[in-house]
């Protein structure tokens, strides 16, 4: 029988699409609604294709988690700061002007510092941040939950995951 040579990219791909399929098929319940499911396959996309080169399972959609970062967004509503919960939980918060931000890129810029970060080091780049990939791809880190709100008074899109277990531990490396 004959098979193609299939390079590593493309099994990389499917091993990516399997995963991210999964996770959403995972939270699908009769009252979630599409937008809601677009929504959570924006925020678990990207953060699991990171996890996914690191080959690192994918982070799940946990409801729980999703409840608690839609009250504090909510609390947030109102003056919109780039301020943490100080919750149990890891956190990565946005925060962007005007309406439009999507929850997509609010994933795309805590990815996006991956170039920042040195694993040798263990550390960021001088002036830099990176501590919201590191949690992204926090080896532990397993489930996740996230919300989005429009600020009032036209402030802006505050936008919030959780992470359970958290990591980012003083120390100690993401994986």
């Amino acid at each position: 029988m004959f098979f193609p040579k299939l390079s590593s990219t493309f099994f990389l791909f499917l091993f990516l699409n399997l995963l991210i399929s999964t996770s959403i098929n995972a939270i699908k319940s009769p009252t979630t609604t599409r937008s809601q499911l677009n929504i959570i396959k924006q925020f678990l996309t990207l953060q699991n294709k990171a996890r996914g080169a690191l080959r690192m399972p994918p982070l799940v959609w946990d409801t729980k988690l999703a409840r608690y970062a839609d009250i504090y967004a909510r609390q947030r509503r109102n003056d919109c700061l780039l301020k943490h919960s100080n919750g149990p939980y890891g956190e990565n918060i946005f925060w962007g002007s005007g309406d439009g931000w999507t929850p997509t890129q609010a994933s795309l810029a805590w990815v996006g510092e991956q170039r920042w970060y040195s694993y040798g080091s263990n550390s960021c780049g001088a002036g830099r941040e990176c501590g919201h990939y590191t949690q992204i791809v926090w080896k532990r880190t397993k489930r996740v939950g996230c919300a989005r709100v429009t600020c009032f008074g036209g402030r802006g899109v505050f936008m919030t995951c959780n992470y359970f277990p958290p990591g980012n531990f003083i120390g100690e490396k993401p994986y």
